[in-house]
C-alpha cells in the first residue's frame, strides 16, 4: 500500500541479511507480521518502524550485526505457526517479534516460548497471555489488548453517556476491546454487536445503531473494516448526532483512506503522532523522511520492540545464550521509548501513560491523531494479578 516504505524495508532487509561479517554469529530477528489481505497496511507500519530502528542503529542490536527475517503470517494463524516454526527450526533465530493480531498471537505464542525463544510482541496483547498464561519469555512493546479501549470507557462514563452501543468483529481482541470499556462504564449498554472478521458492509449494524439512539458509539475496527465503517458512519449521517468513539478505528493506517470522514472522532491510544516526547519527535521526522507516510502506533510500537532487543543486548555484550541475563535485561527496559514513560509490570506488560487522541488536521493540511487529554497515568493492566510468573 505504501510502495516506498515496502522498497526502502525490503532493500533494508537485504543490506541486513548480507551484514553478518562479524567475527560473532550475528543476531538474528524472525519479524512475524500480516503482509497481504485487506489489514496488510497494519503488518507495514509495524514492519518500517521495526527496521527503521534497526537502519539508524547501524544495521547492529547490541552492537552485535543482526539478520531480520521477515514474514508474512498472513492473518492466517495456521499459516503463522508453519511460519514461526521455520524461523526456529530453520533460521534459528534469537528473538521473535512483531503480531499485529491477537488471534495469530494466540496461535504462534506457545511454539516460540516453549522453545525458550523471546517472543516481542509489537502490536497483540491477549488477556491470556497477560494473566495466567504469562510466560518469563514474553514481552509486549505495545500494550495489554483491553487497555486502549479502557480509556474510551472512562472517557464515556466522565462525559455522562447514559446508554452506548458497542460494536466490534467476533474475535478474542474484538471480545477484549468491549470488555475493556465495560471495565469502566457503567451505563447502559443498549446492544453490543459482533460482526465477521474482515467484514466491509455495515449498513445493517448502522441502521440498528440510528434505530436505537445511543448517546455514544464505541467501536475496535481496525484495518480495512475500519476504513469502511468510518465512510459509511459518516454517510449514514450518524457522525452529526452521535459521537464516534473507538480503538485501532480511527488511526494513521485508516486515515489516508478515509480522510476528512474521520475529523473529529475520537480514539485511545498509548502514543500519537504528536505526543510531545523527545524521542518521538526524532522518530516520526525519521520516519516520514524515510517512508513518505505518517506513522501509526503499530510502528511506533515495532520500533520500540527493536530499541528494547537493542538495549538488552547491549547490557549482554550481545550475547544472547544466557536466556537469564537477556531477560533480566528485558526487564530493565532501558531504552528511549517513543512514548516517554515505558516500564514493565510484573507479567512483562507495559505500564504507561494513555491518552484520548482525537482526529484533526495538521499545520500541511494532512489528517491525523492528537492528543486531547491523558486519561490514565502510569497505568497497568488488569491481568498482571493473575500472572505467576515462573
Amino acid at each position: 500500500m505504501h510502495l516506498k516504505g515496502l522498497l526502502a524495508s525490503t532493500a533494508l532487509l537485504g543490506t541486513l541479511a548480507l551484514s553478518g561479517v562479524a567475527a560473532a554469529d550475528p543476531v538474528k530477528v524472525g519479524l512475524v507480521s500480516t503482509l497481504s489481505g485487506p489489514s496488510a497496511v497494519l503488518g507495514q507500519h509495524m514492519r518500517d518502524g521495526f527496521l527503521l530502528a534497526v537502519k539508524e542503529l547501524g544495521g547492529k542490536l547490541g552492537g552485535q550485526e543482526t539478520e531480520v527475517v521477515v514474514v508474512d503470517d498472513e492473518l492466517k494463524p495456521d499459516i503463522a505457526v508453519q511460519k514461526v516454526k521455520g524461523l526456529l527450526e530453520r533460521d534459528k533465530v534469537d528473538f521473535v517479534a512483531g503480531v499485529v493480531f491477537s488471534n495469530v498471537m494466540g496461535a504462534v505464542a506457545k511454539p516460540v516460548t516453549a522453545n525458550e525463544t523471546f517472543l516481542i510482541s509489537g502490536n497483540a496483547g491477549p488477556s491470556t497471555i497477560a494473566g495466567a498464561g504469562c510466560s518469563p519469555y514474553f514481552f509486549s512493546a505495545s500494550y495489554q489488548n483491553d487497555q486502549n479501549h479502557e480509556v474510551l470507557g472512562q472517557y464515556a462514563q466522565q462525559k455522562g453517556f447514559k446508554k452506548v452501543v458497542l460494536m466490534a468483529p467476533n474475535y478474542q481482541a474484538g471480545k477484549d476491546s468491549l470488555a475493556g470499556f465495560k471495565r469502566y462504564f457503567k451505563g447502559e449498554v443498549a446492544d453490543e454487536i459482533y460482526t465477521q472478521l474482515g467484514q466491509l458492509d455495515f449498513s445493517a449494524e448502522l441502521a440498528k445503531i440510528a434505530a436505537l439512539k445511543p448517546d455514544a458509539v464505541f467501536t475496535f475496527m481496525p484495518g480495512g473494516m475500519g476504513v469502511n465503517l468510518v465512510k459509511q458512519y459518516r454517510q449514514a449521517g450518524l457522525a452529526e448526532t452521535t459521537p464516534f468513539l473507538s480503538a485501532f478505528t480511527v488511526d494513521e493506517t485508516t486515515l489516508p483512506a478515509t480522510g476528512e470522514a474521520a475529523l473529529g472522532f475520537y480514539s485511545g491510544a498509548a502514543w500519537a503522532p504528536d505526543l510531545d516526547v523527545p524521542a518521538n519527535k526524532a522518530f516520526v521526522a525519521a520516519f516520514e523522511k524515510e517512508y513518505g507516510y505518517i506513522p501509526a502506533l503499530y510502528a511506533a510500537q515495532g520500533y520500540d520492540a527493536a530499541k528494547l532487543i537493542d538495549s538488552a543486548l547491549k547490557a549482554t555484550g550481545g550475547k544472547t545464550s544466557d536466556k537469564a541475563a537477556v531477560r533480566a535485561a528485558l526487564k530493565k527496559a532501558d531504552f528511549a521509548s517513543v512514548r516517554g514513560d515505558f516500564k514493565f509490570n510484573t507479567n512483562q506488560f507495559p505500564i504507561q501513560n494513555f491518552y484520548l487522541v482525537k482526529v484533526g488536521k495538521r499545520a500541511d493540511g494532512k489528517v491525523e491523531t492528537q492528543v486531547a487529554e491523558k486519561v490514565f497515568s502510569n497505568y497497568g493492566d488488569a491481568y498482571a494479578g493473575k500472572c505467576e510468573m515462573k
